[in-house]
């Protein structure tokens, strides 16, 4: 004997159909949100990690900042004591050479010439002085010439005055102070030989 089936089963089909494609949306919508959670979170960490590296690199370079600042400060106090021992050390290795100009003005002045004024400038002296002839002045730029401590001797100006009623000349010379080392004394003394 033949069954025949007089239910509508293309419906029922169709309804199971319908209830699978259901819940195979409602699943993949489930496996969407927590593939979208699962990334949101991972973004959301590595963002934070990021975020933590950021604010402890701005932390160390405050702190370098802080210490090139000191650092800075430091060089510049080390630059300025290096010029004040670079003074010193100046004052300390020129304090002789008033000593040998005032000896050697003294041993090289001819008989007949006055000194004025003497005025240094670092290493260039200005001489103002009267001299009871052209003569003096010559020996004098010769003596300049010849002396160990001195050296260039220039003649600026040279003019007749008179000086408590006598005739004399008012001359103004510039010369160089050199410094002497050791053995720079004896070439001058084989020069005057």
């Amino acid at each position: 004997m033949m069954r025949i089936n007089l239910l509508p089963h293309r419906a029922e089909k169709r309804r199971a159909r319908q209830i699978q494609f259901v819940s195979l949306c409602v699943i993949s919508i489930v496996l969407a949100a927590l593939v979208v959670g699962v990334v949101h979170a991972a973004i959301s960490a590595r963002i934070d990690y990021q975020q933590r590296r950021n604010q402890y690199l701005k932390t160390e370079t405050a702190k370098l900042d802080r210490q090139i600042a000191e650092i800075k400060k430091l060089r510049e106090q080390t630059r300025a004591l290096l010029a004040r021992k670079e003074v010193v050390e100046n004052l300390q290795s020129t304090r002789s050479d008033v000593v040998h100009l005032l000896d050697q003005m003294l041993r090289i002045l001819p008989d007949g010439v006055y000194l004025n004024s003497l005025k240094q400038n670092g290493n260039r002296i200005n001489l103002v002085g009267y001299a009871q002839s052209n003569a003096r002045i010559s020996t004098l730029m010769r003596a300049i010439e010849d002396s160990p401590w001195l050296d260039s001797p220039t003649l600026v100006e040279i003019h007749a005055t008179s000086a408590n009623g006598v005739r004399v000349s008012q001359f103004t010379l510039n010369f160089n102070l050199t410094k002497q080392s050791s053995a720079a004394p004896a070439a001058p003394a084989g020069k005057k030989g």
